[in-house]
């Protein structure tokens, strides 16, 4: 399970070694992720369903783009603090505007108001979550990078492991298969609750880290 999982670095390291080869840089590639990703929100306005499938494949696009950017650096030696910042902005950045777009595709769909509440609220709980890692990252007794990798012990580490690993890092083959099967709608509610169980859990995993 270890090896196979996250399956996106199954399909971004083939691609790494191409884009090394080339004159691109880390930043360049993260910016192509996000012109992808932003690509891919915009299919997501509309309720079509070949507009979902276009969106769908434009967010993999993305997600590839994403995982190659950190492999080029550490190859290149063009590792930054900056790079590493506009890195988890973008992602910030494109997740947040799905939500909204897809919660927007469904109201076109339906008429009902209550998917751009939950597009919103899976918007705002994304970046909710977006400014509490980074205000660990900045002031916490841990880097970002040692929260990342450090091995689950409690309950609240394991969720927070599961997803942050298991579900946003293939987040991207998610949203491609509910997308052929017409069921993207459940992104919404999930995204709405999940991203608040999200950040309330970094609360509590920080107190109890301050704690000890």
């Amino acid at each position: 399970m270890k090896n196979l999982f996250p399956l996106i670095h199954h399909v971004s390291r083939p691609v790494s070694k191409i884009i090394i080869a080339l004159p691109i840089t880390p930043n360049q590639i993260t910016t192509a992720s996000l012109i992808m990703g932003i690509i891919g929100c915009v299919f997501f306005l509309n309720p079509n369903f070949e507009e979902k499938i276009l969106g769908s494949i434009s967010f993999l696009i993305a997600y590839i783009f994403d995982n190659c950017d950190g492999a080029v650096a550490r190859h290149k030696n063009l590792q930054t603090g900056f790079g590493e910042k506009y890195d988890t902005f973008v992602d910030w950045i494109v997740h947040s505007i799905f939500f909204l777009a897809l919660g927007y595709g469904y109201y076109q769909e339906t008429g009902n108001n209550l998917w751009l509440w939950l597009g919103l609220f899976g918007s705002i709980g994304g970046t909710i979550n977006y400014w509490v890692i980074f205000f660990i990252g900045s002031f916490g007794n841990e880097s970002t990078e040692s929260n990342e990798t450090k091995i689950p012990k409690t309950i609240t580490e394991n969720i927070i492991f599961v997803f942050r690993e298991l579900f946003r890092a293939d987040f991207c083959f998610i949203i491609l298969v509910l997308a052929v099967i017409d069921l993207l709608w459940l992104l919404l509610p999930a995204g709405a609750i999940g991203a608040q169980i999200y950040w309330i859990m970094l609360f509590i995993d920080r107190t109890k880290i301050n704690r000890a």
